[in-house]
């Protein structure tokens, strides 16, 4: 019998958003683009893929569905307090792509309000420091599992 891979947040919200066109929805979403059809033609999602992720978002609470039209119904995209947590998920994939994939020309650059280039960091919410992997100690707490692994029997 195959054992049971790590209990892990990461694999779970993957499970949830790491999919392509989940996340490129997202990157949608924050843009301002609401609507099906642009979603559709930003993103290059086939239409039936792309109602699959946007319904397992409306479902997980990440996106809203919200009427803009009655005659004829239409539907535009919202994201939730939920979906907004994921905006600086999407920032640092862009700025890991801009580094390691499109060093000399980034597609996109993104200005902060203060005038600079946007450089996201995460950093911790108590002390502000760095969140080098040097600098954090992981804590097991799924019963059976140690750091490295699941207990030995």
């Amino acid at each position: 019998m195959k054992a049971a891979p790590r209990p892990c947040s990461i694999a779970d919200t993957l499970a949830l958003v790491g999919e392509k066109y989940s996340l490129l929805v997202l990157r949608e979403i924050s843009l301002g683009v609401r609507r099906f059809d642009r979603i559709a033609r930003n993103t290059g999602a086939p239409r039936d893929v792309l109602t699959a992720r946007l319904k397992r978002l409306v479902d997980a609470g990440i996106l809203e569905k919200v009427a803009y039209s009655e005659r004829p119904k239409r539907h535009e995209y919202r994201a939730t307090p939920a979906g907004e947590e994921l905006a600086p998920v999407l920032l640092t994939l862009m700025a890991w792509g801009d580094r390691h994939l499109n060093p000399d020309a980034p597609p996109v650059l993104l200005e902060h309000d203060c005038g600079a280039a946007l450089t996201p960091r995460v950093v911790c919410a108590h002390c502000g420091g760095a969140t080098d992997p040097d600098r954090l100690r992981h804590h097991t707490r799924a019963p059976g599992w140690t750091t490295t692994g699941p207990v030995e029997d």
